[in-house]
């Protein structure tokens, strides 16, 4: 059709096009251009400017990222406008581009759902969104697409499940759909990909099998499903895919075994990635035919049996990570290691490998970066060979048994980044040549022998961030040079050591530290102001030294502080109101200081269980729950000595007349106690009056039903009290049993005066008679919801009181709690009240848990009470020479005839710890001759201690605290169940301790 010459003479655009290009390419599709227009509206933001060229001053064919058809020159056959940083939604009108070929839009910001109407695109072969933040479910009618080849939507936010009709694209190479969050299983249909070289389906949430249909895919190069929860085993079929390189199925739930002949049947693998998961068995020495083999990585699993020396015939091997396993072996097979020119990683930490580090290891690849040999059983020393790996960055030798002095000349070592020589049992002095590493980042020196100062040399380390020194033999003062690093930004800790001095006023360099940490030291003297410029701290512990003065009001500045513990120094004066305004405060220990005055009213203070005051007998007020007495209102000396001469008169002359009241009343009792139904008045607070007939009817005649629990002498049932409606626990003594009155006397006794949330509350007692006229004594309790511990520890186990046990779903927190409970009340009840109490039956099922499982000791039938005065052994009990106390739980001097004392009850309080967290009684058949639950927990310390812990911790716990946690914890179990009692720890330092532990387990799941 003839162009009209008006039409040239309006548009001077058409004229200029006819001028440069010929007819057929001004006449532009308007189909395609409107879409592209639609396109470019639906784009939000465009930071460089590629739009620009969108304009009808060029034909859209020369638009930026537009191509067009040689033979159709009007229709728009690619879009590429990769990695130019555009933020907007995708036009559905891309479905009208019916010439698309290719679509490349990776490495963008587009959101909203990938449009349906892409399905329309029937010559569609390449489609590239990855990279983008697309939404919603992937279009099913995306295989209405079939001639694609290509298709990449990895890393968007997609959800739902893959679609099934993928399946049918005959034609695809390549599928991605790995960083997503999709779900539900791998489609079958899946195997119908006959084409498809590459498999990417990782880091979504997968779950099920690997479909068998999968071995189908003949053509198959690299499979990636890594990172979901895939369970069950790998088809077999899958590993007769001869053409497969890359192998990924890490991190997801698979088992079973590696088939031997894996190195033949694979024979291109390059890639062979397994860690995290559960597979067994031995590591195939087929392996070593995979002559391209890259990558062994098998860590985190449950392989078993020696490492293959034949690996060293692998000539382009460059990372064999095997940690976490149960290898056993010596480290022999280094030796063949030093063929592999190429070797880049060896990670085989957490094994049982044993023996010690060979020459040969200087043989090693000169391109090693990392060397992990941790938490397995080497011994002796570091050979000095180990200086010759030039170009090495990460050395973790951690958690093994190596000792003597530090020969290795670090200096030679220019690029270490990392060295971890931590929990072992090296002596000398710290290595100067450490100090002149430069690009140095963590040093990890703790839990050794060093002695000697710390090197003034390692403030030279400019790039440290992490230094870890705690836990050593460490003397002299604290070098200006450290503690004035200002790289440190993670980590200082010099904790555990005998460092003396004050703490230099370059500590306020540190001012990008995160957490600082000097306890358990010699430290002195004041807390310098220059800590205030630490505006990064977060955790900060200073406890266990003998800093002096008051706490300092410099810690106000801190307001990024959530953990602050000055606990067991010679702090004095009063709480500063300051320490309330730290918001972020979360832990506070003031414990054992010299503190006086009023406990301030707001901020942390306001939550009793998250700070602590115990050992400061000169503070006051505070809210309710601390039970401190009132302050004392402040009156001028003249009114005070007035108060004085009218007070004593008065007070002498009321205490007078109550005990002679008193006296007439307790007579006067005793003489009808036999006749009548009566509760004992032994007791100062004020009880409920409770008669046999009221207990009788609360337990429904003392049914069988109602029994809660069977003791050594009595038993303990649970009723409602109809006078007060609430339910409790009532105990009745078997007065038949020799020692029951004893015991009842002794329970009265130990609780009379003595109140602690961690003890079971004397609500009443009963000792009456009954409706036969026999004697009959009872104790009523608060009712525990939750039972003993005994129960919780021992599922489904038949206990002593004759109940069977609960669900025994304790996570690692709770025993933890649980722990710190039982240790708070056992201190209390040695120092913190008039009278030193022993309990002498401590013992699971003497451990009740209420409704939010805090733990409460019960059970003082054979307490013996001390006079803080006279030093005088209160006894209720048989005169009987027979041991006192629970076999297994029974401190071993008893049986010596030593008497009781607060030792025997922390030997008991260490039994019961390591049976929290092994799960094991102290009872069990497998302790026999000179095993006992003490020494089996100790020879299994610290490096197979996932071996003996209970396993049903682990199944709510697998955080990357969990194992040294429970390492630490049974430590504290070992050092209370010492055989001397003088050897045993103290039962303040158990609870300061305690608190540690549980507060790093608290900073490693909040940072999860």
């Amino acid at each position: 059709m003839a162009i009209k010459w008006w039409c040239l003479y309006y548009n001077p655009i058409l004229w200029w096009c006819l001028s440069s290009f010929s007819p057929a390419t001004c006449l532009q599709n308007e189909t395609d251009r409107l879409a592209l227009i639609s396109f470019k509206d639906a784009i939000q933001e465009d930071p460089f400017r590629v739009f620009n060229s969108w304009n009808n001053s060029l034909p859209y064919c020369h638009w930026h990222g537009v191509s067009c058809s040689l033979r159709h020159p009007d229709r728009v056959i690619a879009l590429n406008l990769s990695s130019q940083g555009l933020v907007g939604s995708l036009s559905r009108h891309i479905g009208n581009l019916s010439f698309l070929r290719s679509i490349n839009f990776e490495n963008n910001s587009f959101h909203g759902q990938i449009p349906p109407e892409l399905g329309r695109l029937r010559r569609l072969q390449y489609i590239d969104l990855s990279n983008n933040s697309f939404q919603g479910n992937i279009p099913a009618n995306l295989s209405h697409c079939s001639n694609l080849v290509f298709l990449d939507l990895i890393d968007n936010k997609l959800v739902g499940h893959i679609p099934a009709e993928l399946g049918s694209l005959s034609k695809l190479e390549v599928l991605g759909l790995g960083k997503n969050k999709l779900s539900g299983n791998i489609p079958p249909s899946n195997g119908n990909l006959s084409s498809l070289w590459e498999l990417y389906l990782e880091k979504n949430v997968l779950q099920g099998r690997i479909p068998e249909e999968i071995s189908g895919l003949g053509k198959l190069k690299y499979l990636i499903l890594s990172e979901n929860n895939l369970i069950g085993e790998i088809p077999s079929a899958l590993f007769n895919i001869s053409s497969i390189e890359g192998f990924y199925v890490d991190s997801n739930q698979l088992n079973g075994n590696v088939p031997s002949d894996v190195g033949l049947t694979l024979p291109n693998l390059v890639y062979l990635v397994l860690e995290y998961n559960r597979f067994t068995g031995p590591i195939p020495i087929s392996l070593s035919n995979a002559s391209e083999l890259q990558q062994i990585v098998f860590g985190s699993n449950n392989f078993s049996g020696l490492i293959p020396k034949e690996l060293g015939i692998l000539p382009h091997l460059q990372y064999l990570t095997l940690f976490k396993n149960q290898l056993q072996d010596d480290l022999s097979f280094i030796s063949f290691l030093t063929n592999c020119s190429s070797l880049v990683s060896l990670e085989l930490e957490s094994n049982f490998l044993n023996g010690t580090v060979p020459k040969s290891i200087a043989n090693l690849s000169k391109d090693l970066l990392l060397l992990s040999l941790s938490d397995n059983q080497l011994y002796d020393s570091i050979p000095l060979g180990i200086e010759n790996l030039l170009n090495i960055r990460f050395i973790q030798l951690d958690g093994n048994y190596f000792t003597g002095p530090i020969l290795v000349d670090f200096e030679k070592l220019a690029h270490l980044e990392w060295l971890d020589l931590s929990y072992n049992m090296f002596t000398g002095m710290i290595p100067s040549s450490i100090s002149n590493l430069s690009l140095l980042g963590r040093l990890f020196l703790g839990f050794n022998n060093f002695n000697g100062s710390i090197p003034p040399g390692l403030g030279t380390c400019h790039n440290l961030i992490y230094l870890s020194l705690g836990h050593n033999r460490l003397t002299g003062s604290i070098p200006q040079e450290v503690i004035g690093l200002p790289s440190l930004s993670i980590l200082l800790d010099l904790t555990g050591n005998a460092l003396a001095g004050p703490i230099p006023s370059e500590v306020g360099l540190l001012q990008n530290l995160v957490e600082l940490d000097l306890s358990d030291n010699r430290l002195s003297g004041m807390i310098p102001n220059t800590i205030g410029k630490c505006l990064s701290l977060v955790r900060l512990h200073l406890e266990g030294n003998s800093f002096d003065g008051e706490i300092p009001q410099i810690f106000s500045v801190l307001q990024g502080l959530q953990e602050l513990d000055i606990s067991r120094n010679n702090f004095s004066g009063q709480i500063p109101d300051s320490l309330a305004q730290l918001d972020g405060l979360n832990y506070l220990n003031l414990s054992f200081n010299q503190l006086q005055g009023m406990v301030p009213k707001h901020g942390i203070f306001l939550n009793s269980s998250a700070f602590s005051f115990l050992g400061n007998n000169g503070l006051c007020g505070g809210i309710t729950a601390l039970k401190l007495p009132s302050c004392p209102i402040p009156n001028s000396k003249k009114n005070h000595s007035l108060a004085l001469k009218v007070i004593i008169p008065i007070v002498v002359s009321a205490i007078f007349l109550a005990l002679l009241l008193g006296s007439s009343i307790f007579w006067h009792q005793k003489r009808i106690s036999r006749q009548e139904n009566i509760t004992m008045p032994s007791f100062h607070q004020q009880f409920l009056r409770i008669s046999y007939a009221e207990l009788f009817k609360a337990t429904d005649g003392f049914s069988m039903t109602n029994i809660i629990g069977v003791g050594s002498y009595g038993s303990v049932y649970k009723g409602i009290l109809e006078q007060v409606g609430i339910q409790v626990a009532i105990k009745v003594l078997n007065l038949q049993r020799r020692g029951a009155s004893s015991s009842f006397m002794s329970e009265c006794q130990a609780l009379r005066t003595i109140r602690h949330r961690n003890l079971l509350k004397l609500l009443s007692v009963c000792s009456s008679i009954d409706f036969e006229g026999n004697d009959f004594k009872a104790l009523i309790y608060e009712f525990m919801v939750n039972g003993s511990l005994e129960k919780w520890l021992h599922a489904h186990d038949v206990g002593e009181d004759g109940q069977e046990g609960e669900s025994g779903n304790l996570k690692l927190i709770d025993r933890l709690n649980i722990a710190t409970d039982i240790a708070t009340a056992i201190e209390y009840l040695h120092n913190g009240s008039l009278s030193t109490i022993m309990h002498g039956d401590l013992k699971p099922s003497n451990v009740l848990l209420d409704e939010e499982m805090t733990a409460h000791i019960g059970d003082f039938g054979l307490a013996k009470i001390v006079s803080s005065i006279s030093g005088e052994v209160h006894q209720y009990q048989s005169s009987s020479t027979a041991i006192k106390g629970s076999i297994g739980y029974v401190a071993p001097e008893y049986g010596m005839g030593d008497p009781v004392s607060t030792e025997g009850d922390v030997y008991s309080y260490g039994i019961l710890l390591l049976e929290m967290f092994t799960g094991k009684k102290p009872t069990d058949e497998c302790f026999k001759d000179d095993l006992n639950l003490h020494t089996f927990v100790e020879q299994y310390l610290p490096y197979r201690v996932m071996d003996i812990m209970d396993p049903r911790i682990a199944v709510f716990d697998d955080g990357g605290s969990f194992k040294d946690c429970i390492i630490s914890v049974l430590r504290i179990g070992i050092a209370c169940s010492m055989e001397q009692p003088g050897e045993r720890m103290k039962m303040i330092d158990v609870i300061s301790e305690l608190v540690k532990i549980r507060a790093l387990l608290s900073r490693e799941d909040s940072r999860e």
